[in-house]
């Protein structure tokens, strides 16, 4: 038997790891059919959108720093100072960037990379080295933008310091990083990695109540003395050599696994697609067997299986649990800021915050959407299920009501009408959840629009919109509650029938919007009249 030929000449060397990476990356060039002005002109078109994006994030911040009140003198019982409260979102910065660190590797290798790099027999450090590089530098850019803007936008503080706060918080957004790969090539799982950081992230709101309880604050972003930031860089340099060292133990399983969830999550980010992007993030970092099963006794026919189904997968979500937490949180933190707690501060902070609250409890309704299957098994009509998957998404929304609507009320002084109004509103929520995870996909076959991260569909806005839109329109009498802090009976039952209303929307199974239905109906007519 003879051996296949793969070369007709002679056997050589095994080429080193640098040179499969060139060779792969000029192959890939060959085939890209990318000129170098093209490449060229796509930098300067990012750059120049980053400049402008910040720009415009740090007039926004300036902006809104002029127009905060001064800090009192005498503070109250409860209450932050403006410092304290910027600090506590860079620790659940740090809590985020360690739980993204944990999901996506940081180290990992997708695709054909993952097919055709790591069974070579060339040491697998040359190969793994511009991925164990690339997480650590965009993680000390991002920080240092992030944290810069809070500085200089939020405390306005002078240029030097707004430099020392920069750079402080680039090392350690680098430091994370590596401190993770570090963990990762000791054999330490991304779900112990993604637990840690969801658990900085849960703590840092906590932290920040039992700070305003106590009466403790901060009056500026701590930072390291330059001597510190220098021996701070020197060591992210030695655990940088540490984890080029460690690269090779890194096991392969661990390298596909991320390189696949880096890889579905930045394809989720370019095409706008939020409820798969939640998907790679969640389920990549899951763990694969559970030490417990439930015996969902509470699943006694189709109906209740369909809200046992969907509290379950809450319940198994760390993520989302935290991000409840957190969500309920912000309003109560915001009203005891004196700076913050103004009518559109507290109106912000509700309206986002119950976004968040609300995607974290709508994860059952998207995976039931990603598998339609699941639903057309169930001898349910499509509008029951549907209305079925607002009830668990309902009652987490019932406490975070609760939750947020109680500091609002403490902040005007009306707790028990401010409540009520919540739990009015609980319907809302709960339908604008349901409504966005059952939203169509973008229709990639119609007319595109050129954008900064590529092609997009031009009705990919209103397709991101089913949702949102049931949040601005059906909770109006919240707005001008909030705007007049005020509550009456009035904005009560208007808000009670509002929250029917959208219920009802909730439950449609139409996927167009209303002028695509309105156009289809008048289009039908004509064609019934030519008849």
């Amino acid at each position: 038997m003879t051996e296949p030929a793969v070369h007709p000449g002679g056997l050589g060397e095994v080429p080193a790891a640098r040179d499969i990476r060139r060779y792969t990356a000029q192959a890939a060039n060959a085939r890209g059919g990318a000129s170098l002005g093209s490449l060229l002109a796509s930098v300067y078109y990012a750059v120049i959108t980053i400049g402008i994006a910040i720009g415009m994030a740090l007039g926004f911040a300036q902006a809104m720093r002029v127009a905060l009140p001064p800090e009192p003198d005498v503070r109250t019982h409860l209450s932050l100072s403006l410092a304290t409260l910027v600090v506590v979102i860079i620790v659940a910065l740090a809590g985020t960037l360690v739980s993204l660190a944990g999901r996506l590797g940081p180290v990992g290798a997708g695709g054909a990379e993952a097919a055709w790099w790591l069974p070579l027999p060339v040491d697998r450090r040359g190969l793994l080295r511009p991925a164990a590089r690339r997480l650590p530098l965009v993680a000390a850019l991002v920080a240092a933008i992030l944290v810069g803007l809070l500085d200089a936008g939020l405390l306005a503080d002078s240029g030097p310091r707004v430099v020392h706060v920069v750079i402080t918080s680039a090392l350690v957004g680098a430091g994370i990083v590596l401190l993770a790969a570090l963990a990762q090539s000791r054999g330490v799982s991304r779900s112990a990695t993604a637990l840690t950081g969801d658990l900085i992230l849960g703590a840092a709101p906590v932290a920040a109540v039992v700070l305003a309880l106590t009466g403790w604050s901060l009056d500026e972003v701590p930072t390291l003395p330059w001597y510190g930031a220098v021996v701070a860089a020197l060591l992210l340099a030695g655990a940088g050599v540490l984890v080029d060292r460690r690269l090779h133990r890194i096991p392969t399983r661990s390298l596909r696994e991320s390189g696949s969830v880096a890889t579905q999550a930045v394809g989720a980010a370019v095409s706008l697609d939020s409820r798969e992007l939640g998907r790679a993030l969640t389920d990549g970092a899951a763990r694969t067997t559970r030490r417990r099963i439930s015996r969902l006794r509470t699943a006694r026919g189709p109906a209740s299986a369909v809200v046992t189904a969907d509290l379950v997968v809450l319940r198994r979500s760390l993520r989302h649990m935290v991000q409840l937490v957190v969500a309920a949180l912000v309003p109560v933190l915001v009203s005891t800021v004196p700076q913050l707690a103004s009518s559109a501060g507290v109106l912000l902070a509700l309206l986002v915050s119950g976004y968040v609250a609300m995607s974290a409890t709508g994860e059952g309704a998207r995976r039931a959407q990603m598998a339609p299957i699941l639903d057309r098994l169930l001898p349910l009509e499509a509008k029951t299920v549907r209305r079925l998957r607002t009830v668990v998404p309902a009652i987490a929304m019932l406490v975070w009501s609760v939750v947020a609507f109680g500091a609002v009320g403490r902040w005007t002084g009306d707790m028990a009408s401010w409540i009520v109004l919540g739990v009015a509103s609980t319907p809302v929520w709960a339908a604008a959840a349901v409504r966005s995870s059952y939203r169509p996909a973008p229709d990639w076959a119609g007319p595109l629009v050129s954008t900064p991260m590529g092609a997009l569909p031009t009705g990919v806005g209103a397709v991101l919109a089913r949702g949102p839109d049931l949040v601005v329109l059906g909770l109006l009498p919240v707005w001008i509650a909030v705007l007049l802090r005020d509550v009456n009976e009035t904005m009560i039952v208007i808000q009670a029938g509002l929250a029917a209303i959208a219920f009802g929307i909730a439950s449609s199974v139409a996927t167009g919007t209303f002028m695509e239905r309105m156009m289809a109906s008048q289009e039908e007519l004509e064609k019934k009249a030519k008849k």
